[in-house]
């Protein structure tokens, strides 16, 4: 009879035991809370599983989840990353506030694992993992801790938004997808929607902003109204979102974050806004069906104050940030004068020159100070660093591509590139004839200028080798040519159009007047 109810009362006995520990442990918790010894906050709505090792465990906890990392960092060693991820997802559950384990699971996952697949499609999934995991799990966990919202930003700054990966415009490709559920027309945010949507489509993508990608769109507005317009379908700018978001939190709680982790986050946004500014906008390309990237200058002023700032903040590396300050202004000028932006690149170049006098311009002639060489001398001195100064067929090369990007640009409808790369090409032209003695011309000489863009011109307008048949139409309308007629209607079937942000590598190009 004894043995009948043993097991029972054993049974009950437990429960008790439990629920006890469990009112003790919040007892606990109140009190350390109160003495000011709790570290971080007692998990709340946590999962089953979660919640009943927290409890049934207790201090046992931080034993076995120590246990596990000893095992996890032999199978790093012995690069077994995908048995390590399932150690350190065990480890999240016996301990959820071990912040380290959150960034060595995400990063095994999106550098580790992810390089261990060929198909871009199986890259991405584990990248994104290791996204999710961080902002999805670490954060519900650990809401205010910097170093999760620093390694989200880093995340799609470096991993995403660089090219070391070689699957890295997929990963573009996708996030752009995605992100663009929640943009309006045009890939714009819509702010006041997504701050008091009206209707039943504002409400979903209001709702999926919050939910699915954990993004507020209060602080996305701040971001943009600070550092912006950005182009939200790019990387970039969700690194400097989550960067922003984890210096918002370090000013709510100062006495747990670090100098240095400060500095890294803003590091994290001089950086994005530095790729944000060189190719942070996307131009569509109708004809090749992609976007292209293109600098986004209207962003010149915020990215150069977040330079400045870092310099101020950064004391350690201010020597290195100044170097990059200089190069990006020195680029910035370049892209204003190319764009036929002539004031406002005299205006950055006269900049330049107040907070580097004594730097040169051009690289490999020290004598080239600000001082000592113009605006027109820098910008053409620029395409000479590339194709030699008296290198004949470098500089008709080079002279040949800018016209046919002048042309390109002008099918886009940049049409300000197109003729800035006009005129840049004319002044380049004229700089290296002036240098070639009256007899050598009829040997290194160049053809006349109208000449080459008439033989550039004849290429891109060709029908059977030039751009595409509506791009021509358009060039032609732009140059008051006469029409082309149409082509012949084609028997295939047309390819599928997609409304995928894809980016295309390399420069834009840009197109010429008549």
């Amino acid at each position: 009879m004894r043995g009948k109810f043993q097991k029972p009362l054993l049974l009950g006995l437990a429960v008790a035991l439990l629920v006890g520990a469990s009112l003790a442990q919040r007892g606990l918790n109140a009190d350390r809370d109160q003495l000011g010894l709790t570290r971080v906050a007692p998990l709340e709505n946590a999962p089953p599983v979660l919640a009943f090792t927290t409890v049934a465990l207790g201090g046992f906890r931080g034993l076995i989840s120590n246990l596990l990392w000893i095992r996890a960092n032999d199978l790093q060693d012995q690069d077994k990353f995908f048995e390590m991820v399932q150690l350190a997802d065990w480890i999240t559950k016996l301990e959820p506030h071990f912040t380290h384990v959150w960034l060595v699971q995400a990063w095994n996952m999106a550098y580790n694992i992810s390089v261990k697949f060929k198909d871009f499609a199986d890259r991405w999934r584990w990248v994104y993992a290791g996204i999710e995991l961080l902002r999805d799990d670490g954060l519900r966990y650990n809401p205010n801790n910097v170093l999760i919202y620093r390694e989200i930003a880093w995340f799609f700054q470096h991993k995403m938004g660089a090219n070391l990966d070689d699957a890295n415009l997929y990963y573009k490709q996708q996030w752009a997808e995605q992100i663009s559920q929640v943009l309006g027309p045009g890939g714009k945010p819509d702010f006041a929607a997504l701050l008091d949507p009206q209707t039943n489509d504002q409400r979903a993508r209001a709702r999926l902003l919050r939910d699915k990608f954990k993004m507020d769109p209060a602080v996305m507005q701040a971001v943009d109204q600070q550092y912006g317009p950005l182009e939200w379908r790019l990387p970039e700018a969700s690194a400097i979102y989550w960067a922003y978001a984890g210096l918002q939190k370090a000013q709510q709680f100062p006495d747990k974050v670090s100098k240095d982790d400060l500095i890294t986050l803003r590091r994290v946004i001089y950086q994005s806004m530095q790729l944000a500014f060189y190719r942070g906008r996307l131009i569509s390309n109708p004809f090749a069906k992609r976007f292209e990237f293109a600098p986004n200058l209207e962003i010149l002023p915020q990215a150069n104050a977040a330079y400045v700032q870092q310099m101020d903040e950064d004391e350690k590396d201010r020597d290195h940030i100044a170097h990059a300050h200089r190069n990006f202004l020195r680029d910035a000028v370049y892209f204003l004068y190319e764009r036929g932006r002539l004031a406002d690149a005299a205006r950055w170049y006269r900049y330049l020159g107040q907070l580097y006098p004594n730097q040169m311009v051009l690289d490999g002639q020290p004598d080239s100070l600000p001082s000592k060489v113009s605006l027109e001398e820098y910008a053409i001195g620029r395409i000479q660093e590339d194709v030699g100064e008296t290198s004949h067929d470098r500089v008709k090369a080079a002279l040949e591509g800018m016209l046919f990007q002048s042309y390109e640009n002008l099918a886009l409808g940049e049409d300000d590139h197109a003729y800035g790369m006009k005129a840049l090409a004319k002044k380049i032209y004229d700089a290296y004839e002036s240098k070639i003695p009256e007899d050598q011309k009829p040997r290194v000489g160049l053809p006349p200028f109208d000449d080459l863009e008439r033989e550039v011109r004849r290429r891109v307008l060709d029908p059977q080798q030039g751009l595409p048949y509506e791009a021509r139409q358009i060039i032609r309308t732009k140059l008051r040519l006469p029409a082309e007629a149409p082509p012949a209607p084609s028997t295939n079937a047309p390819p599928a159009s997609t409304n995928v942000p894809a980016a295309a590598g390399g420069p834009v190009p840009g197109p010429t007047g008549p």
